[in-house]
């Protein structure tokens, strides 16, 4: 039966809505050609460089960098939203164990749900921006505290309760490994954290918009988004760039190893990217990072993409394949002593506060996200054949 292409209402786009622009945004930018993205008006990398986790937080919620006082009500505001209602905290240890081996992200989808319930959270069409807002950062302030404790749960460890006397950040690594951590390692995880609060209409960004122009609650578009995140051509690629360099092993082995992947047609993963034709800025600032550090394993990274590089070039030639964030946020997150299952959570961390920019964004628009597919299928009406 031939095929039906025609579709009397739709307009053709890209495969994956590539490069099809949805909205206006306020919010950001990332300009692949040159290998920039902002936040507002400033370049994210520099706000990484120059600022704490908590000044970005505030631009993106408020739309402006806070002076020093600002700076002051908005952490001590925040550091007090960590702790998590009693009905939530009971209920983890059972999130936890049912999440298994999928790990604390899985987990973060149902714990964001109950988070939401508890807090009473409402349809963002049902409340004023300034209730809004207060959902979003409620629920971003509660996100470190909820990965934290999942993942310890998920090793028979007991949760850290959060501090607000600690940064974002160094919260964060305490509520992890139970100590707290050093000023380098600290500062090294808040830049990672800052330069991965945002970047562009993502997968997962997407997601939380579509969900909030039904008007649903803060909540329910975070789940959305926390469930964009977990695939692995989306969040999940920072550990697996670290399983390539452990899978190469040696200096002697990256050439042949590159080349039979590249030859196979196997994607390498922390190269590449869907939208930068440059090297990624996000990976040049990991990169300096790593290096501050020093030692093998940054040495080695080092070695591999110079390699994976020019071999690319070579069998790819006209291509431009680069580090992308993955490759050197896995690296920098390993020297500062993260379980690599709770790399993609730690890029989650970050996310939220950027999602949730989004959400209070997409809330102000009153039309709702409903694109149309165009029907492939045999041609209709045809008759339903009679039961024999």
């Amino acid at each position: 039966m031939p095929i039906n292409r025609t579709a009397s209402t739709s307009v053709g786009v890209p495969r994956g809505l590539a490069g099809v622009v949805v909205t206006d945004t306020s919010l950001g930018d990332v300009r692949g050609l040159e290998g920039f993205y902002h936040y507002r008006q400033y370049s994210a990398v520099e706000l990484a460089q120059t600022r704490g986790f908590e000044d970005v937080w505030h631009l993106m919620v408020h739309g402006e960098l806070p002076d020093a006082e600002q700076r002051a009500a908005f952490t001590a505001r925040t550091a007090a939203l960590r702790r998590l209602p009693d009905e939530v905290r009971a209920t983890l240890p059972a999130v936890a164990a049912a999440a298994g081996r999928s790990g604390p992200l899985a987990g973060l989808r149902t714990a964001l749900s109950l988070l939401g319930a508890a807090k009473g959270f409402r349809p963002v069409y049902d409340i004023d921006p300034e209730q809004r807002r207060a959902d979003t950062v409620t629920a971003s302030a509660a996100v470190p505290t909820l990965l934290t404790a999942l993942y310890r749960l998920g090793q028979g460890l007991e949760p850290v309760e959060p501090r607000e006397d600690l940064s974002y950040a160094a919260n964060y690594l305490y509520m992890l490994t139970g100590s707290e951590p050093d000023a380098a390692r600290t500062r090294a995880i808040e830049q990672y954290l800052i330069s991965t609060i945002d970047h562009g209409f993502n997968a997962s960004t997407f997601t939380a918009r579509v969900i909030t122009s039904t008007g649903a609650d803060v909540a329910a578009a975070l789940v959305g988004a926390v469930g964009a995140l977990s695939g692995p051509l989306h969040g999940g690629a920072p550990s697996r760039a670290l399983d390539t360099l452990d899978a190469i092993g040696t200096p002697e082995r990256i050439n042949s190893w590159i080349r039979e992947r590249v030859l196979a047609g196997d994607r390498i993963m922390g190269f590449g990217h869907p939208v930068y034709r440059t090297e990624d800025p996000r990976s040049r600032m990991l990169r300096g990072i790593a290096e501050q550090f020093g030692g093998p394993l940054v040495d080695f990274a080092v070695e591999v993409e110079r390699h994976v590089e020019a071999i690319l070039a070579e069998l790819k030639p006209g291509r431009e394949l680069h580090t992308n964030v993955e490759f050197y946020a896995g690296v920098v997150m390993e020297l500062c002593g993260l379980p690599r299952e709770m790399f993609t959570p730690t890029f989650a961390a970050a996310r939220v506060v950027g999602w949730s920019a989004n959400i209070l964004e997409q809330a102000e628009d009153p039309k709702i996200i409903r694109p149309a597919a165009r029907y492939v299928g045999p041609v209709p009406p045809v008759a339903v054949p009679l039961m024999v």
